[in-house]
């Protein structure tokens, strides 16, 4: 974490860059990590600020993402002024507050009701042959064994979710099961948008993403939901990625869990 901010007064001066900022380029605020003491191991020294993106010294630069629309950026921090009093809890023990978020943001990340829904969408599209399709996909054997392991995967997975809703709940802290949560959960997902581009067949070629933007007046070739499949299979590779890539996960399981 490069990010630093150096106390002048009732204001810490922020310079760095952080990348892959989500919507930044819509945002009004962002919450920053930022070094605010080097001197100390990498986890400590770590702060958490609020910063306005009106600040002068904020500069957002789009990254258009595989899937070709804008949802990342690049944030650059140039002696940005930021109040004290947008600190967030203690100074130096922002990383601790990280990790909670984190975990949190696995469990959103993990996606159980929105993958729930994708299977019945793919299910019902899988019992109604594509245009110039002979068959329904759902007679394929294989197919149908596909959709019936995510089924599987999908039920456990909406079991450990409620098992750490009702920790929450309990006042219990969050433990290994978020990072199960993420692991599994996208790799779902990627399992669904992998069934979707094959639901899709020839139709999941002509992808534009100008008509998820608003900018496109053509009709779809071939079913709407087709339009989406390629976007959404593409930027659905990086699922594993963010949020603590599902590696880094499985350490946590493996240290957490099994004393590793």
């Amino acid at each position: 974490l490069k990010t630093t901010a150096v106390r002048d007064g009732d204001h810490y001066i922020v310079n760095g860059q952080k990348i892959w900022t989500s919507y930044a380029h819509q945002a009004d605020w962002i919450f920053c990590l930022v070094r605010t003491d080097p001197d100390v191991k990498p986890q400590e020294g770590i702060s958490f600020l609020l910063i306005d993106m009106k600040t002068p010294g904020v500069e957002v630069k789009p990254i258009v993402s595989i899937d070709g629309l804008h949802h990342l950026n690049e944030t650059f921090f140039s002696d940005v002024r930021v109040p004290v009093e947008n600190r967030i809890g203690e100074e130096n023990k922002g990383w601790t507050y990280a990790k909670f978020l984190l975990m949190h943001e696995r469990t959103s990340i993990a996606g159980v009701a929105a993958s729930r829904q994708n299977l019945q969408r793919i299910r019902q599209i899988a019992t109604q042959p594509l245009p110039g399709a002979g068959t329904a996909l759902i007679a394929d054997p294989d197919f149908a064994r596909k959709l019936a392991e995510i089924d599987v995967k999908l039920t456990a997975l909406e079991y450990t979710n409620l098992r750490s809703l009702s920790d929450q709940e309990a006042g219990r802290p969050m433990g290994a099961e978020t990072s199960m949560l993420k692991i599994v959960g996208t790799e779902v997902q990627q399992a669904l948008q992998e069934l979707a581009v094959e639901a899709a067949g020839i139709y999941m070629a002509p992808y534009v993403p100008q008509a998820f933007e608003g900018s496109w007046n053509e009709p779809p070739i071939g079913p709407d939901w087709a339009m989406a499949a390629t976007g959404q299979y593409s930027f659905g590779r990086a699922a594993t990625i963010y949020g603590g890539s599902n590696e880094i996960q499985r350490g946590v399981i493996a240290k957490a869990v099994l004393g590793l």
